[in-house]
């Protein structure tokens, strides 16, 4: 039963930690933001506003038919069962590769409970400079941004002994 505790599977954990964090942020923006733009400025630089984005990462494939939503819902499914395949390869002294695999399937996850759930994301992230705004997004894109920069990162470390995977 505790095998999966010897490997990086340990680090699950935090997949649903992250999904629920981006669950809860999520509910909230819908419950006590209006739809829409400008939203509450924050800073002089950033707002949290309520807006909808049916297609991917800055709004790619937005404006399709729907079928985006069960294409992204399936990609995320199968990137969460390579991400989870890799994390069972891994160790129990690893820790730096299993973290960044978890928080993208948290938010890969995430964003497909809203697919699923709503037919859009719910973004609520604006950063902008003077009149020019970056697209809006959520805490699950931020989950994927920091796995996927962590894994570009130990790209360029060199592989420890201990770290190695357990592959035969």
């Amino acid at each position: 039963m505790g095998a999966w505790r010897e490997t990086g599977l340990r680090w699950w954990w935090l997949a649903l930690v992250a999904i629920v964090i981006d669950q809860i942020s999520k509910w909230f923006t819908v419950a006590y933001l209006e739809f829409g733009y400008p939203g509450i400025a924050v800073t002089p630089f950033f707002n949290l506003v309520h807006v909808y984005n049916p297609g991917a990462a800055f709004s790619f494939l937005a404006d399709q038919g729907g079928w985006q939503r069960w294409f992204f819902a399936v990609l995320a499914t199968a990137v969460t069962a390579l991400l989870s395949v890799w994390m069972y390869k891994l160790p129990r002294t690893a820790r730096w590769l299993p973290i960044a695999y978890a928080l993208i399937i948290g938010g890969a996850i995430g964003n497909v409970i809203d697919r699923l759930v709503l037919g859009h994301v719910v973004d609520f992230l604006d950063f902008y400079v003077g009149s020019w705004h970056w697209p809006a997004f959520n805490l699950a894109d931020s989950f994927i941004f920091i796995g996927a920069a962590m894994i570009i990162i130990d790209s360029f470390k060199k592989e420890r002994p201990h770290e190695q995977t357990n592959r035969p």
